[in-house]
């Protein structure tokens, strides 16, 4: 007896458009899905400081060892973004970006499972795990957004790429912190895990291949590393931006022990600064597109005015919740600033000069958690590290002006 076999079926992969094809509406849903992972990172970036009295207290540390935690992940993105950004030059913008959010949703699982081990020191390793492929993603993201951009909108485009990190501390880095008051400071890393899926899935349909964006070689990468201007700018967004981290890393004690204010409404504060961070996102890449680098100076000058004001604020928890929000305000007008600043003076290591402001802004976390730590741990007081915020803040001002003035002096020289 024959047997009639059914001829197979063929099922077909949707073809990944190109960059060459982009349509505005791709355009949209290509920050859009950069937003989610930038969502993602944003909640685990800060959520760790409004929850870390609850971690002190399950490990039994006290509150500069518990800031640590906070410092590890600063150094994972210190160390993986300049490393993973130079050995990956020749990977695909597109699979680069799977693999950077898979890597960040496996990080962040991995913390969830060593809090559950009861070890402080796998906590700690987790962190640094989670943080490796933080600034090597925005560095491609920033690019990619900057690739695709209309002319003459670059620096709003690359603004808009990241404003995911800002409105993760308006929306999930309050519902995080709900989260781990509830149900335990690991829930709210189990809850990024699942952004970062999210985030995977959004990425993979959305961005076309990125044919336009060269391959680089590691020796094109590591030539901003030799370069002045380059590395006065990291130096600019490392210190300045170290006085926001002061600030941000102690606010719960300070909002609860120096305001007065219940341990409940804490979620606020930080929705203020997450606003205050989306709406300075948007006006950092507006300024960036109008006065260019420029903008650097105007974020910091602020920033030493109202870091200097926040110690005399916080004594009060409407007043401070304000001052806070335009504390986050101004961190976010310097980023996209910092952020094209880089990609102008970095010639042809565009990759590496985008990660290393990242880094830049990690170590300024690091930093100025530690800055805020020692601070308080000398005897200030919790209201004493706003004033070390505004040092680093003025301090940056003394470095950017030279920076910024020669630069252009050597340009009109080669002009």
């Amino acid at each position: 007896m024959n047997v009639q076999m059914s001829p197979s079926r063929t099922f077909k992969r949707r073809p990944v458009p190109l960059q060459d094809n982009v349509t505005d509406f791709r355009r949209i849903m290509v920050i859009l899905a950069l937003n989610v992972g930038a969502f993602g990172i944003g909640v685990t970036e800060f959520v760790a400081m409004g929850l870390l009295p609850y971690i002190a207290e399950a490990f039994g540390r006290t509150e500069d060892s518990a800031g640590r935690m906070i410092s590890m992940y600063a150094l994972g993105v210190v160390v993986g973004a300049p490393l993973i950004t130079v050995l990956t030059g020749s990977i695909p913008r597109r699979r680069m970006l799977l693999i950077l959010m898979g890597a960040f949703t496996i990080g962040n699982a991995a913390t969830v499972w060593a809090g559950s081990l009861g070890s402080f020191e796998a906590v700690m390793v987790s962190r640094f795990i989670a943080g490796l492929p933080h600034g090597a993603y925005f560095s491609v993201a920033g690019l990619v957004a900057a690739s695709l951009a209309k002319p003459g909108n670059r620096g709003k485009t690359v603004a808009l790429s990241g404003v995911g990190l800002a409105v993760a501390t308006v929306l999930g880095v309050p519902a995080a912190q709900v989260l781990g008051q509830i149900y335990g400071w690991r829930s709210a890393f189990f809850f990024v895990a699942i952004i970062g899926l999210a985030a995977l899935v959004s990425l993979w349909f959305a961005v076309p291949h990125m044919n336009r964006m060269p391959k680089t070689r590691p020796i094109e990468e590591l030539s901003a590393l030799v370069t002045p201007q380059v590395l006065l700018t990291v130096i600019i967004g490392t210190v300045g931006f170290g006085g926001v981290f002061a600030v941000y890393t102690y606010i719960t004690w300070t909002m609860t022990r120096v305001a007065g204010m219940p341990e409940s409404w804490i979620w606020m504060v930080l929705m203020a600064y997450g606003i205050g961070m989306v709406v300075g996102t948007y006006i950092g890449g507006w300024l960036s597109d109008r006065i260019g680098e420029w903008g650097i100076l105007v974020a910091l000058v602020l920033m030493v005015v109202m870091l200097t004001a926040f110690y005399f604020t916080s004594t009060h928890v409407v007043l401070g919740t304000a001052n806070f929000l335009i504390i986050g305000l101004l961190g976010s007008i310097l980023v996209p600033n910092l952020q094209t600043r880089l990609m102008d003076v970095a010639g042809r290591a565009q990759t590496l000069a985008a990660a290393l402001n990242q880094a830049a802004l990690n170590m300024a976390n690091a930093g100025g958690a530690a800055l805020g730590g020692w601070i308080i741990a000398s005897g200030y007081g919790y209201r004493a590290p706003a004033l070390g915020g505004a040092s680093l803040a003025l301090a940056a001002i003394l470095i950017t002006v030279p920076t910024i003035v020669l630069y252009r002096r050597r340009r009109k020289v080669s002009l």
